[in-house]
C-alpha cells in the first residue's frame, strides 16, 4: 500500500472513464481545485447518502472554488447506473483495477463484523489548483462528510 498523502504533497495524476465512458484525468482540472473522493461502491446506501451530500453541496462548491470527483472500483455501466439513480451532477469514475485508489493509499486493509480484507478506504483528497494535496482525509465516514469537509475548508462559518 502507498503512503498516506498529506498537504503539500504532489496528487498522482491518472486517466479514468467515467460514467458515461469518457476519458478524465486530473490533470484536467489543473488550475482549480478539486475534491477527490474515494468510495467502496455504487448503490448502496451510505455511498448513495456521500454521493446526495455531495450532489446538495455542489453548487456552493464549485462557488466557492472547487470541482468535485468521486472514483469507485465499480465498472462504468455501475456508475452510469448510480448517476441516474441519485442525479449525479458530477463524474463518477471507474478504478476497477484500483491503480488510482492506490496510488492515493486509498485502497487496503479493513475490517468488518470481526473479518479482515481488502478493499477502498473511503477517503476524500483535496487537490489545490497547481496539482499539490491541500487536505487529506482517509477512513471518513459517509455520513456528515461533506459538512466536515467544508468546515476544515472554512467554507461554512
Amino acid at each position: 500500500m502507498a503512503e498516506r498523502l498529506a498537504a503539500g504533497d504532489t496528487a498522482p495524476d491518472f486517466t479514468l472513464k467515467d460514467h458515461t465512458g469518457r476519458d478524465v484525468s486530473l490533470a484536467s482540472y489543473r488550475g482549480r481545485s478539486t475534491v477527490v473522493y474515494f468510495y467502496p461502491a455504487a448503490s448502496t446506501p451510505a455511498c448513495a447518502k456521500q454521493a446526495c451530500d455531495f450532489r446538495d453541496s455542489l453548487a456552493s462548491l464549485q462557488a466557492a472554488g472547487y470541482e468535485v470527483i468521486g472514483v469507485s472500483p465499480d465498472p462504468v455501466e455501475d456508475l452510469a447506473k448510480f448517476v441516474d439513480e441519485e442525479s449525479l451532477t458530477f463524474p463518477l469514475l471507474s478504478d476497477e483495477g484500483h491503480q488510482v485508489a492506490d496510488a492515493y493509499a486509498a485502497w487496503g486493509e479493513k475490517k468488518n463484523y470481526g473479518r479482515t480484507y481488502e478493499g477502498l478506504i473511503r477517503s476524500t483528497i483535496v487537490v489545490d489548483p497547481d496539482g499539490k494535496v491541500a487536505v487529506a482525509q482517509y477512513n471518513v465516514r459517509a455520513t456528515g462528510h461533506v459538512a466536515k469537509l467544508r468546515r476544515d475548508l472554512k467554507l461554512d462559518k
